[in-house]
């Protein structure tokens, strides 16, 4: 078992990690997903120690593997780590490089060393290329060669930071396959990735990384298809977002369309989609500053790559406005024309009571 207590790394411009706590049990093969830069590659770091935390404490079992006074070679023993690219010895054949860490580390003969190489290398598939040198191998090829040799320490934890991240999409397929068949083990693995399929696939349990820590810890059933925080969900369904606030009925109204603007050039937004969606605001705006006095509006509008669909949500203050039933035909017309599907709801004892969602489809 890994245990992790308020763990905190900084650099000199950044913290990538603010404060991460977590019991990983033995056995658990998890996928740590999340946003570029939140952590994730260095929360395997500071677990193999290649990483001094700033603060906070590490336990793999009984052993605290952050107090100076641990033998830091013995606890690598246990863990096997496979980077995103490779770190093959260039001058050593393929089973010289699997064989070395055994023979240097654990004191296993040659012998002892080569068959067990051999067998793991049978088992990712790379048997026949055993006397190669990496330079004679494809990109796939060379990261199982990495795993096998991993797997030649016979550690406790097996750490995999993004393995596929670095090769040709043709190659991906063969390295997740060799890590699923490793998954099978019954070793403990933390597999950092951003293919969110196999992810899914492989794990019984996953963390979504954000902010600093891990924001939500869950199995791929909860992360996947129910997820409950509100950073997981536009991550998993690959959401673009804009948040506005407009405060004012004389809010300055080309600043604000030039935001729109601007996010949908950013996220690559279709034209027409780009069009519709400011209209929309455009609409929702024109109505509700003639319909209120005291405006005070917070609009949210989530763009999913996945199904090119967008949504509109504006929160707004006063009493109950159900625009979708006001008197303007034009609005209403225009309103019912964009969207796919439309709802008003009144949220009572909240600071934006009215609750206006409108879908834009394709």
């Amino acid at each position: 078992m890994i245990r992790i207590e308020h763990l905190k790394k900084s650099y000199q411009d950044v913290t990538p990690l603010k404060d991460v706590s977590v019991e990983i049990h033995d056995g658990d093969v998890i996928s740590v997903i999340g946003p570029s830069g939140t952590g994730k590659s260095t929360l395997l770091r500071c677990i193999n120690q290649l990483e001094k935390p700033t603060e906070g404490r590490i336990w793999l079992d009984d052993m605290e593997i952050t107090d100076p006074k641990t033998d830091i070679n013995k606890v690598r023993q246990k863990m096997g780590m496979v980077f995103q690219s490779f770190n093959l010895f260039d001058h050593k054949t393929v089973i010289e490089n699997v064989m070395l860490a055994p023979v240097d580390l654990l004191g296993k003969s040659r012998q002892q060393a080569y068959d067990t190489g051999m067998e793991l290398l049978k088992k990712v598939g790379l048997g026949e290329k055993a006397l190669n040198y990496p330079d004679q191998l494809s990109g796939g090829q060379k990261q199982r060669v990495a795993i096998a040799r991993a797997l030649a320490m016979d550690p406790d934890v097996i750490l995999l930071d993004e393995p596929t991240s670095a090769l040709d999409p043709t190659m991906v397929g063969e390295v997740q396959s060799a890590i699923r068949d490793l998954a099978q083990t019954g070793k403990t693995m933390l597999i950092v990735t951003h293919e969110m399929h196999f992810a899914k696939s492989i794990c019984n349990r996953v963390f979504f990384m954000d902010e600093g820590k891990i924001y939500e810890d869950g199995s791929p059933e909860q992360i996947f298809d129910n997820p409950k925080g509100e950073n997981t969900r536009r991550f998993i369904h690959r959401l673009k977002v804009l948040e506005l606030d407009i405060n004012s009925r004389d809010y300055n109204f080309l600043s604000v369309v030039g935001e729109i603007s601007a996010y949908c050039s950013r996220n690559q937004i279709a034209p027409k989609m780009a069009k519709h969606i400011t209209l929309m605001f455009e609409e929702v705006m024109r109505i509700l500053v003639s319909g209120m006095n005291d405006l005070s509006i917070h609009t949210v509008c989530e763009y999913s790559e996945q199904t090119e669909v967008a949504e509109l949500a504006f929160s707004y203050n006063g009493p109950r406005f159900d625009m979708t039933s006001t008197g303007d035909d034009l609005g209403l017309s225009i309103l019912k024309g964009l969207t796919e599907k439309n709802s008003y709801e009144w949220l009572e004892n909240s600071d934006y009571p009215n609750l206006l969602k409108l879908t834009i489809g394709r």
